[in-house]
């Protein structure tokens, strides 16, 4: 009904998101009287925050054409290497053949779509083989295909690894770094070729005891039976996926912008005041952002609460009970993949110390060939994208790749 609900909404504002449009375009057109007036300039801007705040947001698109290569514009074709019906494996193939590192980025599957990590994929494009978890919303997935569970999760992940066939160095970003160190862990027991040489662990919850931030409270707050009634939602009939039950993104929305509910609110007033004042780069940048932002997916219901179970109910791979496919993990057989974990010191998703904590679940790997690092004066955004990025958190994983290739 919840999903319904929203549905209806949407379709009732629909009309005032077009009229919005309309008026923006009146008040912006050059032959418009108002477009060069302080009142024209004030409505043109109040029309494009309603209209934003009606949008509907597909996925965007990466964009990235080009990489830097030696100085030289490098073309990019985005090259789906494997595709399965939840999520497809995305090749940023560059136009010649580099002698690089090849780089696996495990994109979260945690309501925003792996677009999230542009500027994670921008940043190591001109000197790595990159290829990017690409999931797909669940509402567009149909109930042909099957549910989809944590044990599919890291089923996908090892098959990925496997046509990567071990030449490769994960990135893992927040949630995926739990069934990124089951899947390592799987193919460790199982003595397997493909195994990753590194892997670079993002601000994941790896154990949620340590630091428990307000994310973590919530999801021990409710009893599981909570959550399978109250936010799994099924999929109406108008989208490909009708029948599938989800937990929708619009609601995993709501959870984010509540979080920091004033800081949402500041940022569209600067922003209508750069509309405003005509500073057109900032505007942009606002638009550019919540474009990003605005745009979610639904998730899998039996991948989430497998997720809220296993991960911060339970506590399983900390605790060394988690299982794939009825057989129990044993994380202290990984011991050739070398380990980095990075947190930030301001992230109030996932706490400080919740990544770190993948060096005394993996054992097994020396202690030489594991680093951590936590970067000062960033939240949780800013471990994998942003300026801070750029400068230090990535040059160090490219380090690192490096020191393992």
């Amino acid at each position: 009904m919840l999903y319904q609900i929203h549905q209806r909404y949407m379709e009732a504002v629909s009309p005032l998101n077009s009229w919005m449009q309309q008026m923006q375009d009146f008040c912006n057109h050059q032959w418009s009287p108002l477009n060069y007036t302080f009142a024209g300039k004030t409505i043109a801007a109040t029309a494009e925050v309603i209209e934003r705040c009606t949008g509907v947001y597909d996925r965007p698109e990466f964009g990235i054409e080009y990489a830097d290569i030696g100085g030289n514009k490098i073309a990019i074709k985005e090259d789906i290497v494997i595709s399965k019906p939840y999520c497809n494996l995305l090749h940023f193939k560059r136009n010649g053949d580099y002698d690089h590192p090849k780089v696996l980025l495990i994109a979260p599957m945690s309501g925003h779509y792996s677009t999230l990590l542009r500027g994670t994929v921008e940043h190591f494009i001109g000197d790595h083989e990159v290829y990017i978890t690409d999931w797909i919303n669940a509402r567009d997935v149909p109930l042909s295909e099957g549910s989809f569970s944590f044990d599919d999760y890291v089923s996908y992940l090892i098959d990925f690894c496997e046509h990567l066939k071990g030449d490769f160095h994960i990135v893992a970003v927040c949630q995926p770094t739990v069934p990124t160190v089951v899947a390592a862990s799987v193919m460790a027991q199982h003595k397997s070729e493909f195994q990753p040489k590194s892997m670079s662990l993002l601000g994941g919850p790896i154990d949620t005891r340590v630091s428990p931030t307000e994310v973590n409270e919530y999801a021990i707050s409710k009893e599981l039976e909570w959550f399978e009634n109250n936010v799994i939602c099924t999929v109406p009939d108008n989208f490909p996926g009708a029948g599938q039950r989800v937990y929708p993104g619009f609601i995993q929305l709501t959870g984010f912008l509540s979080m920091n509910l004033d800081n949402h609110i500041n940022k569209h007033f600067t922003f209508f005041g750069d509309l405003v004042k005509g500073d057109g780069d900032s505007a942009e940048n606002h638009r550019q952002f919540y474009n990003e932002y605005l745009a979610v997916m639904d998730m899998p219901a039996e991948f989430y609460l497998d997720t809220i179970r296993h991960v911060f109910i339970e506590h399983q791979l900390p605790k060394g009970e988690i299982t794939y496919q009825g057989e129990l993990i044993d994380s202290t057989t990984v011991t050739d993949v070398a380990l980095l974990t990075i947190e930030g010191e301001k992230d109030d998703i996932t706490g400080a110390g919740q990544t770190e904590a993948a060096h005394d679940i993996l054992t097994g790997i020396p202690k030489n060939m594991k680093q951590h690092y936590t970067q000062p004066e960033v939240g949780h955004y800013g471990v994998f994208n942003g300026r801070r990025f750029r400068q230090e958190i990535g040059p160090r994983i490219k380090a690192f790749i490096q020191q393992y290739n």
